[in-house]
């Protein structure tokens, strides 16, 4: 034991009167605190968000949006981003559509092996929220309003082959397991989903926060659980009703109607299913 570990232990459990002072002082420091009168506090916190939100702001201007655009190989207007500088690992073509907005950190990687260059599409007004990530083997499709919760990862390609002898000799994934995640207009994928290789997501549906989704999901339903499965369904907006989903069977097990939507996808409010409430739809 160290000088300054035995000191500690002694300090702490000691009944000599100089570690009990010790103990006594060290408590009262613990709990100070300075007076916070409002007529002080008040503006000093003004100027605290003042001086915070011009270096934001120039960390989002002159940083994080330029340095996003010259990732791209294609973007359009009123690209917007929060303050964190794009993850970028590899090289591929990354296309961006108008008014396409980034919350927070964003991770993107794009992996050679398969194709010269992956493709990351995302369409108009989708929003991008922190920490989400792409892994692209090929290709990932995003489309319009489509609304992105925090942590969301998307990949095409798993990191490894699923035969155990190639991936004990490390090798990569075979190329059969590379397929392409698209995404269709108007989706929410609530925070913490995992959306697999060969995922295609239906125009207007919901995914569940925490979800893990594969395989295809119909339009205009909601999706919950790991794996994903149908707990609901949506009505289309005029002029979408051909794409609305069959009703489950009776006894089946997808029995919650477009109203208990905000219990599927998480403790937020759903949005009504257009391009305008998905817009304003939290995540």
């Amino acid at each position: 034991m160290t000088r300054a570990s035995s000191f500690r232990h002694w300090a702490a459990n000691s009944p000599h009167p100089v570690a009990r002072l010790i103990r006594a002082v060290h408590g009262r420091l613990r709990h100070f605190t300075l007076p916070a009168p409002r007529l002080l506090v008040r503006p000093y916190l003004w100027i605290f968000l003042a001086v915070r939100g011009v270096i934001f702001f120039l960390r989002r201007v002159l940083m994080a949006e330029p340095l996003l655009k010259a990732y791209c190989t294609r973007f359009g207007r009123g690209v917007t981003t929060g303050i964190y500088v794009p993850w970028v690992v590899g090289r591929g073509d990354l296309m961006l559509g108008n008014y396409v907005h980034v919350s927070g950190k964003l991770s993107i990687i794009f992996a050679a092996r398969f194709v010269e260059r992956p493709k990351l599409t995302i369409g108009d007004y989708t929003d991008l929220a922190h920490e989400t990530s792409f892994v692209v083997g090929r290709e990932i499709r995003l489309g319009s309003h489509v609304q992105v919760g925090g942590s969301v990862s998307f990949r095409d390609a798993g990191g490894h082959p699923t035969d155990p002898e190639q991936r004990k000799a490390g090798a990569p994934p075979d190329e059969s397991e590379v397929k392409p995640v698209i995404v269709h207009d108007n989706v929410w994928i609530g925070a913490g989903t995992m959306v697999l290789p060969g995922t295609e997501i239906g125009e207007g549906s919901i995914v569940a926060a925490r979800s893990m989704v594969s395989g295809t999901v119909a339009p205009y339903t909601v999706v919950a659980g790991n794996p994903a499965r149908r707990i609901g369904i949506l009505t289309p907006p005029p002029g979408r009703e051909h794409l609305a989903p069959k009703a489950p069977p009776l006894g089946g097990h997808a029995t919650a109607r477009s109203a208990d939507v905000p219990a599927a996808a998480g403790s937020q409010p759903a949005a009504p299913a257009t391009a305008a409430g998905a817009r304003t739809a939290q995540k």
